[in-house]
């Protein structure tokens, strides 16, 4: 139901927040929007640490798409830092974009850092988190208007 209403969202609006997720329609066909995402990520400063296909076990869930990816991407420094002072954070590094062909366009998808501002109370991680929402968004954004 939450994936639905996503969905309409989308319908209405280039970059769709809801509390948790971002995402973006890009009219980039799936290989030219994900070597523009890669691109762009390294353009911010981040290092694309890999590419995981994840369509394998979606297939076993009827979805017929070989187009859906899990771009890992961070700073190296940055995470080993916070990995060492904060490894509950582990989970949640490197930063991570989904990205799924539909049709002939492609979704992007991101998780926001609301769910971890209110665990993390430290001022220097929402400092972290505001530039890590900053940058995926504009990453997500530049993706959703390249042509």
């Amino acid at each position: 139901m939450r994936a639905a209403i996503i969905a309409i969202l989308a319908l209405f609006s280039p970059l769709v927040y809801a509390k948790d997720l971002y995402m973006v329609r890009s009219t980039l066909s799936f290989p030219e929007a994900m070597s523009v995402l890669q691109e762009t990520i390294v353009q911010h400063g981040y290092r694309v640490s890999r590419v995981q296909r994840v369509d394998i076990g979606l297939t076993a869930f009827g979805y017929q798409t070989d187009k859906y990816r899990v771009v890992f991407f961070g700073k190296l420094a940055e995470l080993r830092e916070l990995s060492a002072r904060h490894s509950s954070l582990v989970p949640y590094l490197p930063l991570k974009i989904a990205i799924f062909a539909e049709g002939a366009e492609t979704i992007l998808l991101a998780s926001s850092f609301e769910h971890l501002r209110s665990t993390y109370g430290d001022p220097e991680l929402q400092r972290y988190f505001d530039r890590w929402e900053a940058d995926v968004q504009t990453i997500l954004e530049y993706v959703r208007v390249a042509d």
